[in-house]
């Protein structure tokens, strides 16, 4: 039998191990969700890979609130842009930041209503690894068919202030595909606004304009649910969101900066192709283990 001593270095040790584990899911979490590479099928095989010793209650909904942190870089990174109160902003300014804000409602109008509705099928028949290997594969596709072609030329829309109300709504429709696991939300909404004539910085910059009310809302949803089936976090989880949280934060300014700068110089190729390869590894990996299971 171990000792005491024993047992509490143990304990210790899992907790390190445990948070080890958070800071690694806050560093996958902050660097793929602003990239068009699905942070879903990241944070899957991360937590195949190194899965949390927790839960599956706890880890459903920590692999959403996580995002908060994530959103809260784009929040602090764009605050004066945002803020229609702004003491800087003279009353066109505020206006103009008003308008900024009606577009981005629109535009989450229809990923909100069917989200509401879709949220426990789509957990339930599509969170899997085959769907997301699918997803991956498929927009990486359309990635570099679309960078191919003639539509990324001369866009119409080098700002994100030049976005109609109507181009708005449209960019909404396209994130709607995002509520599929492994399509990115970024992905989407950046695929969508190109499509619409949008510029490469107008439509990465209106994706994360758009991640703001859509992931508060998403993480909303999970811990109402998550309370409401009598759950409630340990000290422990609540630190480890936390934690993860921060981590996501942090690492999602510097990924923020980095599409910010690459877009600048390059196309999105570079993302399609690496999102077949991911979606490769990880059909090849789950169905090998499938079999030899």
């Amino acid at each position: 039998m171990l000792s005491d001593r024993e047992t509490m270095g143990q304990g210790a040790f899992m907790s390190l191990v445990e948070i080890l584990k958070i800071i690694v899911f806050g560093i996958v979490e902050g660097f793929t969700e602003w990239l068009p590479i699905s942070s879903t099928g990241h944070m899957i095989l991360v937590d195949e890979i190194i899965g949390l010793n927790q839960p599956d209650a706890f880890k459903e909904v920590f692999r959403v609130v996580i995002q908060l942190g994530a959103i809260l870089a784009v929040v602090v990174m764009y605050f004066n842009r945002l803020n229609p109160f702004s003491s800087s902003k003279n009353g066109r300014q505020k206006d103009a930041t008003w308008a900024l804000w009606i577009k981005i409602i629109i535009a989450c109008i229809p990923a909100a209503v069917l989200g509401l509705l879709l949220d426990d099928w789509m957990d339930a028949h599509l969170y899997n690894e085959y769907v997301v290997a699918a997803t991956l594969i498929i927009y990486g596709v359309l990635f570099i068919v679309l960078e191919s072609s003639s539509l990324c030329e001369n866009p119409s829309v080098q700002k994100v202030s030049q976005i109609s109300v109507r181009t708005a709504f449209y960019i909404g429709l396209f994130q709607l595909l995002s509520l599929v696991p492994g399509t990115s939300r970024s992905g989407a909404t950046i695929l969508g606004a190109m499509v619409l004539g949008c510029s490469r910085g107008a439509a990465a910059e209106f994706s994360f304009f758009l991640g703001i009310p859509v992931m508060f809302g998403a993480s909303l949803l999970k811990l109402v649910k998550f309370f409401l089936e009598g759950n409630m976090f340990t000290g422990p989880q609540l630190f480890y969101t936390l934690l993860g949280m921060l981590v996501a934060f942090i690492v999602s300014v510097y990924s923020i900066q980095f599409l910010m700068g690459y877009v600048r110089r390059h196309d999105f190729k570079f993302f399609g192709y690496y999102r077949i390869i991911l979606g490769v590894i990880v059909l090849a990996y789950f169905g090998i283990t499938a079999l030899a299971s």
